[in-house]
């Protein structure tokens, strides 16, 4: 097969999807590889690099997305690049299509078999190709939320571990699943006041025996997050309905409650976001304020830190993709039906009941896509 990996053009994007290595092992397998120049400088990652593995270097998108059997991304295609998709090709990468209608009409128009790192579920109903990129932005987002809460960059002028004689800040993680659990991790290293809150009491165990008395945990209804809401001076937005938007927990009106300044981080942006006042920003121009209230709501937080995300990415989703490449896709999702689970969109159909749903589409499920 003819594999294609592009240079990701969304606003400060990094990452790559292939890696020289994981070229390299497609190359092993017999398939052929086709790289735009380019494409890794963001990873350190030379076009010699490329060439070395085996790889083609290509001068631009267009031949690419035109000649590739499988093309591998890392972010959702952009408007110009899903003009080139076509029917037949496969696309794998993030979608994240629930809150995303156009890039929805674009890739049913397009007649494209979209797989999506996303949804590739796990034993236990584990998401294995997200959870890297949740570590990173769990992880990042406590870094991002003690820059916001600095006075210079509009926040309250509050130190996350505060200093002997002054109480540290409060860290309220909405959510206890990877990104909650990172984020509380940093955020307990950085000697913060945490409490972590989810409506799995399972996961609030589980939370209980790994941080012990370092953080606290709290059931998720609407009294406690409204309480936590209103002591906090930095609160992460760590909930994941699985290829669903992103519930609204915190409206705007719950916003009068906080300090001045405080820091709203919106990790599940991607999703449409948590919080009724989000919208997606960049690393160009990360926050905004509404009433007071300091908001980083960046969509590829991982991008910041583009060559660790990118290595953590490929060692998950390189085995799909040789599995696809050395199978065919309908092979390799009817031997594997985790990686079918990943199937959004295929042939004008959208598979994937969630995104279904949420858009207004008839569901085609996956077993009838594969006879």
């Amino acid at each position: 097969m003819r594999v294609g990996t592009v240079k990701e053009i969304k606003n400060h994007e990094y990452r790559v999807g292939l890696t020289p290595e994981s070229a390299r092992e497609l190359v092993s397998h017999g398939h052929e590889v086709w790289v735009e120049t380019g494409a890794g400088l963001g990873i350190g990652a030379s076009d010699n690099d490329y060439a070395a593995a085996g790889a083609k270097l290509v001068a631009a998108a267009p031949e690419i997305f035109g000649a590739c059997e499988m093309v591998v991304k890392v972010k959702e295609p952009q408007p110009v690049e899903r003009a080139m998709l076509r029917e037949g090709q496969i696309l794998y990468t993030y979608l994240h299509l629930a809150p995303d209608p156009e890039q929805t009409a674009d890739l049913v128009a397009s007649g494209v078999t979209a797989i999506a790192y996303e949804t590739v579920t796990g034993p236990g109903s584990s998401l294995p190709l997200l959870k890297p990129m949740s570590q990173v932005a769990g992880r990042m987002s406590i870094q991002a939320g003690a820059t916001a809460l600095e006075k210079a960059h509009g926040g309250r002028g509050v130190l996350l571990g505060g200093v002997p004689g002054v109480l540290p800040a409060r860290v309220m993680v909405l959510g206890g699943g990877v990104v909650g659990f990172n984020a509380a991790q940093m955020a307990v290293g950085l000697g913060a006041d945490v409490t972590i809150l989810d409506r799995s009491p399972e996961v609030l165990e589980r939370l209980g025996i790994h941080f012990e008395s370092r953080a606290k945990t709290r059931f998720a209804n609407s009294s406690n997050i409204r309480q936590m809401l209103c002591e906090a001076e930095l609160v992460i937005g760590a909930v994941l309905v699985p290829g669903a938007a992103a519930p609204k927990l915190i409206t705007r009106e719950m916003l009068s409650c906080m300090k001045p300044g405080a820091v709203l981080v919106d990790v599940a942006i991607d999703q449409g976001g948590c919080f009724e006042t989000s919208r997606p920003t960049t690393h160009d121009n990360p926050t905004f304020v509404v009433d007071g209230i300091v908001h980083y709501c960046v969509a590829n937080m991982p991008g910041g830190v583009a060559r660790t995300s990118t290595y953590a990415l490929n060692n998950v989703t390189l085995p799909h993709a040789l599995a696809i490449a050395d199978l065919g896709w309908k092979a390799a999702l009817k031997a594997d039906p985790y990686l079918a689970d990943g199937l959004n969109v295929h042939a004008g159909k959208v598979t994937y009941e969630a995104v279904a749903r949420e858009l207004g589409y008839d569901y085609v499920p996956v077993a009838d896509v594969l006879g």
